[in-house]
C-alpha cells in the first residue's frame, strides 16, 4: 500500500494526518507514507519527528475579497498545482488522504484528476473552505460530526468517522506523564495553550492574571506559541518569582504527556484539540477564537460546556480577571474537578483511527 496524506497549517490538520499514517502503519507495517505539505508550515518539522517523509510544494491562502495578496497566492496555486503532480507521479501512491488545510487543495485536486483513490477528513462541525470546494472532486468525505453532513451536497460520499486521535492520548499513563511533567503535590498543574500556533488575547489574558494574582496556589504549564514566546517573556512581571514558579515554554511537543498530567486545561476550541482533550477526560476552560470561519470554534466549545465537561469564556470577554474566575470556580469546589473530567470523558469519540482506516481499505478494494 502506497498512501499520500497532505494537511497542514496548524496542528488541528497535522496531528490527525500523523494518527492516521500511524493507524495505516499498525495494520500494514509495509505500507509507504508520504506526506505534502509546505516549507513554511508547522508540518515541516513535526511530521519528521513523528517518522515520516515530507515532500514541499507552494501554496498560499486566500482573503474573502479582492486583493495583491490573492493574485500572488493563484500563482503559488499554479506552482503547487504542477509540483503536486510531479510528486504524485513520481511517488504513485493507491491512495491520497487530506485532513484540511490549504496545501490540500491542489494535492487532492490533482489525485482526483489522475484517477487516484481520494479520501477527506473534516474534523469541525462547519468544513474549511478547502473541503468544501474538494467535496465535489474527491471519492469519501470523513466527517467527525452528524452536523456536518448538512454543508456537502453528495451524501452518498459522506462518512462519520470523528477525529482521528493519535494512540500516545489513549495509551499514556499520567504517572507516565507526571514522570516528563511533574508537579507539586498540593497544587493543580494548569496546562494554558492557544492552539498550535498560540493566541495573543490568551497569552496577554494570563500575564493580566499573573499580574494581579501572583501567589496563587497553582502551577502553570504554558506554551505560547513560538511566535509570542519572546514577547511574553519581557511582558511577565519582573518583580515576581514568576518564571521560577511556573513552567513556560514556546511549544509542546509531547502534548499526550502534558495533557495527561494536568489537571485543568485552558485553550482555545479546535475540534481535534477537543477531541484529544476528552480522549485524556480532562476539565477544561475554552476560549473559542473569534472571526473564524461560521464561528465554528464556538459551537465546538459550547457542545462540551453543554455537557458539564468545560466552562466557555467568548474571546471578546477574555481578561485576566475573568480567567482567574474561571479557574477560581472549577478549583474552590473540591468535587469541581472530578465532575468535569468525567463527564469529559463520557464525551470523548475514540473509533475515528479505525473508521478512517476502514474507509480507505474499501476504498482500494
Amino acid at each position: 500500500m502506497k498512501v499520500v496524506i497532505s494537511g497542514g497549517g496548524t496542528g488541528g490538520h497535522i496531528y490527525p494526518a500523523i494518527a492516521i499514517a500511524n493507524k495505516i502503519k499498525e495494520e500494514n507495517p509495509k505500507a509507504e507514507i508520504l506526506f505534502i505539505g509546505t516549507e513554511k508550515g508547522l508540518e515541516s518539522d513535526i511530521v519528521p519527528k513523528a517518522g515520516y517523509k515530507i515532500k514541499h510544494i507552494p501554496v498560499s491562502y486566500l482573503k474573502r475579497k479582492i486583493s495583491l495578496h490573492n493574485l500572488k497566492s493563484g500563482g503559488l496555486l499554479l506552482k503547487g498545482l504542477m509540483e503536486a503532480r510531479r510528486i504524485l507521479k513520481d511517488f504513485k501512491p493507491d491512495v491520497v488522504v487530506g485532513t484540511g488545510g490549504f496545501v490540500c487543495g491542489p494535492v487532492l485536486f490533482i489525485a482526483a484528476k489522475l484517477k487516484i483513490k481520494t479520501l477527506i477528513h473534516e474534523s469541525n462541525v462547519f468544513p474549511g473552505l478547502t473541503n468544501r470546494i474538494l467535496a465535489r472532486y474527491v471519492d469519501v468525505i470523513a466527517v467527525s460530526f452528524d452536523d456536518a453532513k448538512k454543508y456537502f451536497k453528495d451524501l452518498n460520499k459522506i462518512i462519520v468517522t470523528g477525529n482521528p486521535i493519535r494512540e500516545d492520548f489513549l495509551k499514556v499513563t499520567e504517572a507516565e506523564a507526571l514522570i516528563k511533567y511533574p508537579k507539586h503535590p498540593n497544587k493543580p498543574l494548569i496546562l494554558v495553550v492557544g492552539g498550535s500556533g498560540g493566541s495573543a488575547k490568551l497569552n496577554n489574558a494570563v500575564i493580566q492574571l499573573l499580574e494581579k494574582h501572583p501567589n496563587d496556589q497553582f502551577e502553570l504549564l504554558w506554551a505560547t506559541g513560538k511566535n509570542h514566546y519572546s514577547k511574553v517573556m519581557d511582558s511577565l512581571p519582573k518583580s515576581s518569582s514568576t518564571i521560577e514558579k511556573h513552567r513556560i515554554v514556546p511549544y509542546i511537543n509531547d502534548m499526550p504527556y502534558a495533557l495527561k498530567a494536568c489537571d485543568l486545561i485552558i485553550t482555545s476550541a479546535g475540534a481535534m484539540l477537543l477531541s484529544e482533550l476528552t480522549a485524556a477526560g480532562k476539565a477544561s476552560i475554552l476560549i473559542p477564537k473569534a472571526h473564524t470561519a461560521e464561528n465554528h470554534q464556538e459551537y465546538n466549545a459550547r457542545a462540551l460546556a453543554d455537557k458539564g465537561a468545560a466552562i466557555m469564556i467568548k474571546e471578546n470577554n477574555l481578561t485576566g480577571e475573568s480567567l482567574y474566575n474561571g479557574i477560581d470556580k472549577i478549583l474552590q469546589h473540591s468535587d469541581g474537578l472530578d465532575k468535569m473530567k468525567l463527564a469529559s470523558r463520557q464525551q470523548a469519540r475514540v473509533e475515528g483511527n479505525e473508521k478512517i482506516y476502514e474507509a480507505i481499505v474499501k476504498l482500494l478494494r
